[in-house]
């Protein structure tokens, strides 16, 4: 059987991980083939997600996000720029209008790269830019932006290696493994799944190579 990215329920009769995509009914949340969550419901780990802000969540192929993971969107901050934040523009009855976003610090669109794995009950927070091959801690609080391939933990979250030397990391990103065809993917588990990474560097050149 063939995997199928729209398949909801990767699991035969376990209904608490989804593929993401498929659910997926916000315009502004923007998900790739495989990427999973620990959940029956992704869209309820996205908040403060308002159509009036038009912030988008971006999110790519084959990422894992645990159970409890919250992607916090601009719609969550205040205006600090002035003596108050209390936002009265959000409740009825008081006379304000909604501030220009510039007033409101909006930070622009949250996105997530390829092949991120997201630890449990961590907190994604509005405007980062989490590279491909990232790993974040469980209940990390993430405010800033995560080079690829980095491992990064902590409230706030912060690098704290590199997966891999520059070597590895410069190939991997050449090298795209989740932008391949279901049966090229297949083929080359054995190199994606492999812990001698010396062997891996030189799987990866050579066929890079033959591609150009």
């Amino acid at each position: 059987m063939k995997p199928d990215p729209n398949k909801i329920h990767p699991v035969a009769g376990y209904d608490r991980e989804i593929y993401v995509k498929p659910t997926i009914t916000n315009s502004n949340i923007i998900v790739g083939n495989f990427t999973y969550i620990a959940d029956s419901d992704f869209e309820s780990h996205v908040t403060h997600h308002y159509d009036w802000l038009g912030d988008r969540l971006i999110i790519g192929k084959f990422c894992q996000i645990a159970a409890g993971v919250e992607f916090v969107m601009n719609g969550a901050n205040h205006q600090m720029n002035a003596v108050s934040t209390f936002p009265f523009y959000t409740l009825e009855g008081w006379d304000m209008k909604a501030p220009a976003l510039y007033e409101l610090n909006f930070k622009g669109d949250t996105v997530i790269g390829n092949d991120v794995w997201i630890g449990q009950n961590a907190v994604i927070l509005p405007g980062v830019n989490i590279g491909d091959g990232v790993i974040i801690g469980a209940n990390s609080v993430v405010g800033s932006d995560i080079t690829a391939y980095s491992i990064a933990a902590g409230n706030p979250a912060r690098v704290i290696r590199k997966r891999f030397d520059d070597e590895l990391i410069d190939l991997m990103l050449r090298f795209k493994w989740w932008d391949r065809s279901v049966e090229e993917i297949n083929a080359l588990i054995p190199v994606l799944t492999c812990s001698d990474l010396e062997r891996v560097k030189q799987e990866l050149k050579a066929r890079l190579e033959l591609e150009v």
